[in-house]
């Protein structure tokens, strides 16, 4: 086990050594003196995790509970939504592309199948459709992986083609070609033509700094619940310890007082020995706050009521209800309704139709008390006539 003691006591030509400090981002190194030892302080810019979806997936998804929580949020209410079918004007009970849609492939759901899309533009801001087709007629979906495609621009900058890496193979997919073509779905980025920008990529600094938190904390609880410090050496007489003195306090430090196993243990010092402390606490850094307030800009970027998932300290809504209700209309339907206009378009290359898909709000549980309100409304209102309230309210 590598020791945290240094010894800043060892003098080279009659000056204090001052250990080396190392990397690039070091930006200021300052050394204070005295008797019998150095105190050696540096200030360094704070380091960042990538921003890939490699990255943001291992740091996000797989490793933050409160990005976890609201990537599985917004990808299973809006994948649990049902769509509908229309000619123009006219509900279709029946199309080929709500049974595709039900059942993309043979080893997806519909529900699967967009849950892992929803999730795919959460940590990438893209996703990508493959579509399989069988003697000409649409057969099945697949979803690719983002970080496997790579866009491939044409002379004139538009997209000509996408390829995808798996299995050490890469295959180049057409992005125009006679029948239907890969579907990109992405989110707005400022500064690419061609990919979406992630939600998480926005809340990257929030991310890292509540994973920091929870490192530091359990850090902290092995090493004694104590915050570091250092063990100074101040003869009365002048002095420096031998090689052999150190190596063997650095032993009995190691063995005896560090871990969760000897917290509490009293540390007994020799004479010329003195512990400073050399950390803040965590009352002192104000953790619990920190760490909320890095969980409340995680669920901001997200689109999700801090509410929801059970961070406290928000008050924006007066009950949970209307925190859901405001989840649903803010959050869920628009990345919904953008998913069905896609989609429409798509397929209705595929179909030959003038295909138009829409969630099925009537089936949407978070919205119950607003439809509701809504039919409570038309009913009493005696101006309309049946039809005409039918078509108020979607039918």
């Amino acid at each position: 086990m590598k020791s945290p003691f240094r010894r800043p006591w060892f003098s080279t030509g009659g000056r204090q050594a001052v250990p080396e400090i190392q990397g690039t981002d070091t930006r200021r190194a300052e050394t204070k003196t005295a008797s019998g030892f150095a105190i050696v302080s540096g200030e360094g810019a704070a380091q960042w995790s990538g921003r890939s979806y490699a990255a943001l997936a291992r740091a996000g998804f797989m490793k933050n509970p409160v990005a976890y929580r609201a990537v599985r949020m917004i990808a299973e209410a809006a994948a649990a939504v049902p769509w509908l079918a229309y000619d123009g004007a006219t509900e279709l009970a029946e199309h080929p592309a709500l049974a595709l849609l039900a059942r993309p492939n043979g080893r997806q759901g519909g529900p699967d199948f967009f849950e892992a899309l929803y999730g795919h533009l959460a940590l990438s801001g893209n996703a990508y459709v493959e579509p399989l087709s069988i003697g000409g007629s649409l057969r099945e979906l697949h979803l690719l992986r983002p970080d496997r495609v790579s866009v491939v621009e044409g002379r004139d900058g538009w997209v000509a083609a996408y390829d995808y890496r798996a299995g050490g193979t890469t295959r180049r997919l057409a992005a125009e070609s006679g029948g239907i073509a890969l579907l990109h779905l992405k989110l707005f980025h400022p500064l690419d033509d061609h990919c979406g920008f992630p939600p998480l990529g926005a809340a990257g600094a929030a991310l890292d700094l509540h994973n920091a938190a929870a490192s530091w904390n359990k850090a902290l609880l092995d090493n004694s619940a104590r915050p570091s410090g250092a063990l100074v050496y101040q003869p009365k007489d002048g002095g420096n310890l031998s090689a052999d003195q150190y190596e063997r306090l650095k032993d009995e430090l190691e063995a005896g007082y560090s871990g969760a196993v000897n917290a509490g243990r009293p540390l007994l010092l020799e004479g010329g020995l003195d512990w400073k402390a050399m950390g803040l606490s965590p009352k002192d850094m104000d953790f619990i706050e920190a760490k909320n307030g890095a969980a409340r800009d995680i669920a901001l970027a997200f689109g999700v009521p801090p509410m929801l998932i059970g961070i406290p300290g928000d008050n924006t809504y007066a009950n949970y209800q209307e925190a859901n209700r405001a989840f649903y209309r803010l959050t869920v339907l628009p990345l919904i309704s953008r998913t069905a206009a896609s989609f429409s378009a798509w397929l209705s290359e595929a179909y030959g139709d003038r295909l138009r898909l829409e969630p099925d709000l009537d089936r949407i549980a978070g919205l119950s008390a607003e439809r509701e309100a809504l039919w409570a409304r038309v009913g009493a209102a005696a101006f309309l006539s049946d039809e005409e309230k039918r078509e108020a309210v979607g039918y």
